[in-house]
């Protein structure tokens, strides 16, 4: 539902006339934490600036189906600057709800990011070649490691003969 948000605003601000373009940011709603200041005044957050400062980017489609007696919706979104959002989603068996969609926008280098996802019982479960992943396990051991845990071990064996302690204690 974040997604959606996100990429509500950014229609939002793509559809503003360029005359509400030149006000300042101070016109905007504070939000807890934020400062905002006018291009004049001083710096602004790099997105805010970029959101204003960028031509107006034409929606190219904006089908939203709310919610049916069974709990069904969908959303479809692209923007003429290449950034498209799908989900669809239906109300789940324990009262929450499913959802599986697909994002994507372009890169600077050109390539096109792109995220599914499906949000359910589980939680919120992207799916992307953008998403760093944990190294294969069990990978192997550095052999200075194994020395490391030799050499913990004997010197535990050591202190157990020497006081009368159990090598585990």
């Amino acid at each position: 539902m974040e997604f959606f948000l996100i990429f509500v605003l950014i229609g939002a601000i793509a559809a503003q006339d360029s005359s509400s373009r030149e006000d300042s940011v101070e016109s905007l709603p504070p939000r807890s934490g934020a400062v905002l200041r006018s291009f004049d005044n001083g710096p602004v957050g790099p997105t805010i600036r970029k959101a204003l400062e960028d031509p107006v980017v034409a929606i190219l489609k904006n089908v939203l189906h709310m919610p049916d007696a069974e709990g069904s919706h969908s959303f479809d979104f692209e923007a003429e600057n290449g950034i498209k959002f799908q989900f669809s989603g239906s109300e789940g068996e324990n009262g929450g709800a499913y959802m599986q969609g697909v994002y994507s926008y372009p890169m600077e280098d050109g390539s096109l990011a792109e995220v599914t996802f499906v949000a359910d019982e589980n939680g919120y479960q992207p799916d992307s070649s953008l998403l760093p992943v944990a190294p294969a396990f069990p990978h192997p051991i550095p052999q200075y490691v194994l020395d490391q845990i030799e050499f913990a071990r004997l010197q535990e064996e050591s202190r157990a003969r020497e006081g009368g302690l159990k090598a585990s204690e």
